[in-house]
């Protein structure tokens, strides 16, 4: 089902690009607090997670988009507002995205739900009778949506929201190599190479310190790096394999995607349409509010974070 959203612009943050870019640089970071636990995984790699110190009536999972952490805006205030309606909350990190380097040459990627499905197993033993619900933003949604298809109904999760998830990563490529998108293009692309460069003295990698600075795309970066480390064929196999909006139609978990229109790092023909939707799916679709963005208010510099009052609204119809 597609429905229309409610939100609306702040009329001083009208365009896609300010949307996007305003929480990014001027949202004050703040989050509760938190204590780390180190997840090890079956292959020898780990994952950290952070987890907030209230107790709750139902339990949160937060996935992070590219390269994110606590300090992505949107991270720190979620787990502050899932706390204030009275949930626990727990934030994972990809692999690597924690502050502390992955111990292997891979990493993570748009389609890797195996470690989500590790740690939702992680967490299953420590809800006693609490329901658990997952957040997914950008990357993390696309984790998110993937693994809710593969498995129809993934137990034990009551219910998901998806944020501004690039559901064609073949499409989401191509957007962000159009007009002003470039920027967030070399912004991650420039974090991802940081990463890569990282593993040098430890792994043996794909491309060369020099060839690496001439992949200036997501499509070449994931063709001659994120492919080959996560066993794909080439960047072809890789987005067909790993794109979310082909496992949307079996999702059965009660499951909001909350998406702009103006989306810059998602074209518009890049959005499922509503026959593409499982029966647990609601997409919920706004003219404006770029990527991860949402943001309302009336006054200049005053601004409302819009995601956490709807997605906490969402979690208190199902938890």
């Amino acid at each position: 089902m597609i429905t229309t959203s409610a939100f609306r612009a702040a009329w001083w943050l009208r365009g896609p690009h300010l949307q996007t870019i305003y929480p990014s640089l001027l949202r004050r970071r703040r989050h509760p607090e938190l204590k780390r636990e180190r997840l090890e995984l079956p292959d020898g790699d780990f994952v950290d997670l952070d987890w907030t110190q209230n107790d709750g009536s139902a339990l949160v999972l937060v996935l992070h988009g590219l390269e994110g952490s606590l300090e992505s805006h949107y991270t720190g205030g979620i787990l502050d507002a899932l706390v204030a309606t009275g949930y626990r909350a727990v934030l994972m990190y990809f692999r690597g995205c924690s502050g502390a380097p992955n111990r292997l040459a891979r990493s993570y990627h748009s389609g890797d739900t195996a470690d989500l499905q590790t740690v939702i197993a992680h967490l299953a033993g420590r809800l006693d009778p609490k329901p658990l619900a997952v957040i997914g933003y950008s990357l993390g949604g696309n984790v998110l949506l993937k693994a809710l298809g593969e498995t129809a109904g993934m137990d034990p999760v009551r219910t998901a929201v998806a944020v501004s998830v690039p559901f064609d990563l073949a499409r989401a490529a191509w957007r962000l190599q159009q007009g002003f998108s470039r920027i967030y293009q070399r912004y991650l692309l420039n974090k991802l190479r940081r990463s890569y460069r990282a593993k040098l003295p430890t792994h043996a990698m794909p491309v060369s310190p020099e060839r690496l600075d001439a992949l200036d795309s997501f499509r070449l970066f994931d063709n001659e790096v994120t492919a080959p480390l996560h066993g794909f064929r080439d960047v072809d196999d890789y987005y067909g394999r790993s794109s979310s909006r082909q496992y949307l139609r079996t999702i059965t978990t009660p499951t909001l995607i909350l998406h702009a229109a103006d989306d810059p790092f998602v074209p518009v023909d890049a959005i499922p349409t509503g026959g593409e939707l499982g029966p647990g799916v609601t997409l919920e679709l706004s003219r404006r509010g770029g990527h991860v963005g949402f943001v309302g208010g009336g006054l200049p510099f005053r601004a409302h974070y819009w995601l956490e009052t709807r997605i906490c609204a969402h979690m208190r119809e199902y938890l």
